[in-house]
């Protein structure tokens, strides 16, 4: 077992996470239709991932610090497996919100596992880019939730591609069991500090907040928007058909792999902080050219950009992980995504709370200006942000730290 054979273990099970944290953009529709969702609930529904994600996030960092990723995200890939079986059978709101949570907690160790991991069998010099390689491979799940999965749904229904979905979820993390290593032969796995005190470092450092505050409108205006309000935003705002959102989807999912690819490229040549907060500033201008309706022939480029601008968000991990000692970084590192996937859950969820606000059509299409609203919002958020993040990406360009 090689670095390599690791890289592709790991970056498979990260495909498969972002493609059921995104999964439900394309099939809200049918998912509304058979279960009478309005945007609300549907909002909170999808959101529930990243809700249950979110919480994930403590017991992750420590168990990954303790016993490593070999043992630890095979065991919460099971929760995985099953919360895909569960939504596959559900036949009522509840149980659609128990399988997202199962899928959230077993998608939660994936990254963080994997980030663990490639810490000791790569260089430090390597992994920024390795990092981002990961991200960007992994984001292909994107992809194949868009166009992909329109046509698969179309064909066999949205219920059997997550029957089947959890088969290859269990077939991930098995061969991760097996195969996989902590470590490579000789080198020493980290001690980690003290539970309490680590974390007390962590939540003690002032470029924590202002990282975590970042990623919070970051990964939630990213994956909020990519993983849900992308797809209605189409199909109501532009009246466009499944096969159109899935592409325009798709093409988002190809700039978030190009933006994941290029920032850990970037970030070991210019520096992490420059390149994300140029990356986070142009992407909450792509989110207000989303608020102001841009024409139906810049939506491709649109949403390219978006994605690929929105992929800056994950320098902030790379970032996190330069600020704290090895026995630690699984810890700072999964606080700093807590923050981001909290943004996902309460933004995905608000945007529906907004959209609900303005009265549907008697096709359940809510009005341009629902999103109007609901993105206006996002896209100062992210600004706002941007702003608080300014001091540190200054400091950090001037002195490294």
């Amino acid at each position: 077992m090689n670095r390599f054979h690791i890289f592709g273990l790991f970056t498979f099970a990260y495909f498969l996470s972002y493609f059921f944290r995104s999964a439900n953009a394309v099939i809200a529709p049918d998912l509304s239709r058979e279960l009478a969702l309005d945007a609300a609930q549907l909002g909170l529904m999808t959101s529930v991932f990243f809700a249950a994600f979110a919480l994930a996030q403590l017991p992750v960092g420590l168990s990954l610090d303790r016993w490593g990723p070999r043992p630890v995200v095979p065991v919460f890939m099971a929760a995985g497996v099953a919360g895909s079986l569960v939504f596959a059978a559900a036949d009522s709101f509840p149980m659609l919100i128990l399988g997202r949570a199962l899928l959230g907690v077993g998608m939660a160790v994936v990254l963080m596992g994997s980030f663990k991991v490639f810490s000791l069998w790569f260089p430090p010099h390597q992994f920024a880019t390795v990092s981002g390689i990961l991200m960007g491979v992994g984001a292909s799940g994107a992809l194949f939730a868009a166009t992909p999965l329109a046509y698969l749904n179309e064909t066999f229904g949205w219920r059997a591609v997550f029957a089947g979905g959890a088969l290859v979820i269990a077939a991930s993390a098995l061969v991760i069991l097996i195969f996989a290593r902590n470590a490579p032969p000789g080198a020493a796995w980290p001690s980690a500090d003290s539970n309490g005190d680590g974390l007390m470092r962590v939540f003690g450092s002032g470029r924590f907040w202002r990282i975590a505050a970042l990623n919070f409108f970051m990964c939630g205006g990213l994956l909020g928007i990519q993983g849900l309000w992308a797809g209605p935003y189409l199909y109501d705002a532009a009246g466009l058909g499944s096969i159109a959102v899935g592409n325009l989807l798709l093409l988002m999912g190809i700039g978030v792999v190009a933006g994941y690819g290029a920032i850990g490229w970037l970030a070991d040549r210019l520096g992490v902080a420059r390149v994300v907060l140029a990356g986070c500033a142009l992407f909450a201008l792509c989110q207000l050219a989303l608020a102001l309706r841009a024409p139906l022939a810049l939506l491709p480029a649109l949403y390219f950009l978006f994605g690929f601008f929105g992929g800056a968000g994950a320098g902030l991990l790379i970032h996190a992980r330069t600020a704290f000692p090895p026995g630690m970084t699984a810890r700072a590192v999964s606080m700093v995504n807590l923050a981001g996937i909290a943004g996902t859950f309460l933004l995905q969820w608000l945007i529906g709370v907004v959209v609900d606000l303005f009265p549907a059509d008697a096709a359940g299409r809510y009005p341009p200006e629902a999103y109007t609203a609901a993105f206006l919002f996002t896209a100062a958020g992210t600004a706002a942000a941007t702003l608080f993040y300014l001091p540190l990406a200054r400091k950090t360009a001037r002195t490294g730290e």
